[in-house]
C-alpha cells in the first residue's frame, strides 16, 4: 500500500498512469490583489494572521507578497537566502551499482535537466521560505508511452486553503471556497519547517510582519518630520475685532506662504515666522532612523540568522571582519538546511513518481537520491600541508589511490604520459642543526662537534672496525702503514667523502667562530 506526501492512500489506478489534467488553471484575475497592507495597523494585522490560522490564506498570502515588493530590505534578504541555493550544482545518485538503478538515475537526471527552467522552478519552491509553503503542479506527458514531465506550474499561495482540512486544497472555479483535493503525485508541496507547528504559521514572514508594521509607522512619521523639519512656523495675528471672513483669509494666506512662498493679507493683520529648533529636530531624526535600523536588524536575524553580512556594523556602519566570518558560517548552516529540505522534496515528490511510472520494476524500484552540492570550497593547500606532515615528518604510509580520491586528481591510465617532478635533495640533519646553531649564536664548535658525532656514527662504524682489526693483526707499524692503502677497497667512497666533508666543515666553522670571539 502506497501513500502520498500527505499520508493519503493512493488508489491502484493512480499508480498506472499519471493524471495529465491541469487542476489549477491560471486566470487573469490571479494577478489582482486586495492590497491588505494599505492602511495596515496592529488590529488589521492580527485579524489577517488569525484568518490564516483558520485556514483562509488569501489575505496573509497577499500581505506577504506585498511586504516582499514594498520593503527593499526584506526583498534583498530573501533574495540572498534563495540565490544561495538556486545557483548550486546538483546530482542524482543511484541507490546501488546495479545497471537498472544506474539507468533509472540517468533517466531522472535527463528529465530534470530537460525542463525548460529548472532554476526558476527551484526558486518557486524556495518561495516556501517567506510564506511557509510552496505548491507546484506537475504537468505530466504520457503521449510517448513514458511518463515525462513537461513543466512545473507554480500555484499562487492565495489559491491554497486549509479551511476545513489539515492538508492543502486548491481553490478552483468549481470550488472557490472549500477547494479540491489534488490527485496523488500531481502537485509538489514544499514546506519550510523552521519550527514545529502548522504550515499556515511556518513562514518567516510571520516573524517579520510585526517589524514590517512598526518600520512603516516609523518611516511614515519620519517622512512627515522631514517635510516640516527646518521650515519656520508661520503664526498669523489678527485684530480683536476681526470677523470670521478675515480669519479665514489670514489662514489661507499662511498656508499659501508655506507652499507657494507668496500670499496677501490686510494691513490690519500680521504674520510672524518662528525658526524651528535645529537641535530638537536632529534628535527626532535619530529616533526614527534608530527604529528603522532596529526593525531591519530583527528581520535580518529572522531570515539569515545574523546581521553582519546584511548591514556592516549596525547603527554606526562599523563592521567587524572576524564577526562577519563567524556569522557567515551560521548562514552556511541555513544553506545546508534549505538544500536538505529541498532535496528531500524533489526526491520524494518528483523523482519517486518518475521512477514508479516508468521503471519496469514498478513502484517497488529503489528511488535515486537528488542532492545539492552545497559544501564550501576546500582549502587544498592547507590539506596538502597536513598530508606532508603525516607522510614526511611522521612517516605514515598513504596510498596513491587515497590521495587521488581526496584531491580529485585521477590516477594515470595506461598509455598516458606521466609528469615527473624532480625531487629535492633532502637536507641532512647536520645542515639543519648548523643553521639553527648559527641563528641562535650558540657555541657552534662544541654543538656541531656533538652533532657530527651523531651524524657520522652509523657511517664510520664499519671503517673503524676494519682499522681495529688491522691493528690487531699487524706485527709492526710498517705493516699497518702498508696495509692501510688497501683498506679502502670495498668501502663506499661516497660515505667516506661525506664524512671528510663534514669534518672539514666543522673545522672551518670552528675556526671562524673562534676568530670572531678573539676580535
Amino acid at each position: 500500500m502506497l501513500y502520498d506526501q500527505f499520508g493519503r492512500e493512493i488508489r491502484a489506478g493512480d499508480l498506472k498512469r499519471p493524471d495529465t489534467r491541469e487542476i489549477s488553471v491560471q486566470q487573469v484575475r490571479d494577478r489582482w490583489s486586495t492590497y491588505p497592507s494599505s492602511g495596515l495597523n496592529p488590529r488589521r494585522l492580527a485579524n489577517i494572521l488569525k484568518a490564516a490560522d483558520n485556514g483562509d490564506m488569501l489575505r496573509q498570502a497577499e500581505l506577504f507578497e506585498e511586504m516582499e515588493e514594498k520593503d527593499a530590505h526584506l526583498a534583498s534578504q530573501f533574495q540572498t537566502r534563495k540565490l544561495a541555493v538556486q545557483g548550486l550544482p546538483w546530482e542524482i545518485l543511484p541507490t546501488s551499482k546495479d545497471p537498472l538503478d544506474k539507468k533509472s538515475a540517468e533517466f531522472c537526471r535527463q528529465t530534470l535537466a530537460g525542463l525548460p527552467d529548472l532554476d526558476g522552478h527551484i526558486l518557486d519552491m524556495l518561495d516556501a521560505l517567506p510564506k511557509g509553503y510552496s505548491v507546484m503542479e506537475i504537468m505530466w506527458d504520457a503521449s510517448s508511452g513514458l511518463a515525462s514531465i513537461s513543466s512545473l506550474n507554480w500555484i499562487h499561495p492565495k489559491k491554497i486553503t486549509f479551511w476545513d482540512s489539515i492538508h492543502p486544497r486548491i481553490l478552483t472555479e468549481e470550488e472557490p471556497v472549500r477547494g479540491v483535493d489534488p490527485p496523488g503525485h500531481k502537485i509538489v508541496y514544499h514546506r519550510y519547517k523552521a519550527r514545529s507547528g502548522h504550515d499556515t504559521r511556518a513562514g518567516i514572514m510571520r516573524v517579520c510582519a510585526w517589524m514590517y508594521l512598526f518600520k512603516n509607522f516609523a518611516i511614515k512619521d519620519w517622512a512627515a518630520f522631514a517635510e516640516i523639519f527646518g521650515m519656520p512656523i508661520r503664526i498669523g495675528k489678527y485684530e480683536p475685532g476681526a470677523n470670521r471672513a478675515d480669519k479665514d483669509a489670514l489662514l489661507a494666506a499662511i498656508r499659501s506662504i508655506g507652499t507657494d512662498a507668496a500670499g496677501i493679507i490686510s494691513k490690519s493683520t500680521e504674520i510672524e515666522f518662528v525658526e524651528a529648533q535645529k537641535s530638537g529636530g536632529t534628535s527626532g531624526q535619530n529616533i526614527y532612523e534608530s527604529l528603522v535600523r532596529f526593525c531591519d536588524a530583527q528581520m535580518s536575524k529572522a531570515i539569515l540568522g545574523q546581521v553582519l553580512t546584511a548591514d556592516a556594523g549596525g547603527e554606526k556602519g562599523q563592521g567587524s571582519y572576524a564577526l562577519g566570518r563567524v556569522h557567515g558560517e551560521v548562514r552556511q548552516d541555513l544553506v545546508e538546511a534549505d538544500c536538505s529540505a529541498l532535496s528531500r522534496t524533489i526526491t520524494e515528490q518528483i523523482i519517486r513518481p518518475l521512477v514508479g511510472f516508468n521503471d519496469p520494476r514498478g513502484w517497488s524500484a529503489p528511488v535515486p537520491q537528488f542532492r545539492f552540492l552545497y559544501d564550501p570550497p576546500e582549502d587544498f593547500k592547507a590539506i596538502a600541508e597536513i598530508y606532508k606532515i603525516i607522510c614526511g615528518d611522521l612517516g605514515k604510509p598513504v596510498s596513491e589511490e587515497h590521495l587521488s580520491e581526496r584531491f580529485k586528481i585521477p590516477m594515470p591510465k595506461k598509455g598516458e604520459t606521466v609528469l615527473n617532478v624532480p625531487k629535492q635533495k633532502p637536507v641532512s640533519n647536520l645542515a639543519k642543526f648548523m643553521a639553527k646553531a648559527v641563528a641562535s649564536r650558540s657555541d657552534v664548535s662544541d654543538l656541531i662537534s656533538d652533532e657530527l658525532q651523531k651524524e657520522t656514527d652509523s657511517k664510520s662504524d664499519a671503517m673503524i672496525d676494519k682499522v681495529r682489526d688491522l691493528v690487531n693483526e699487524a706485527n709492526s707499524l710498517e705493516e699497518v702503514r702498508d696495509r692501510l692503502i688497501t683498506l679502502t677497497e670495498g668501502m663506499d667512497p661516497q660515505s667516506i667523502g661525506e664524512i671528510m666533508g663534514m669534518a672539514l666543515t666543522v673545522a672551518n666553522l670552528s675556526g671562524r667562530f673562534d676568530a670572531g670571539r678573539a676580535h
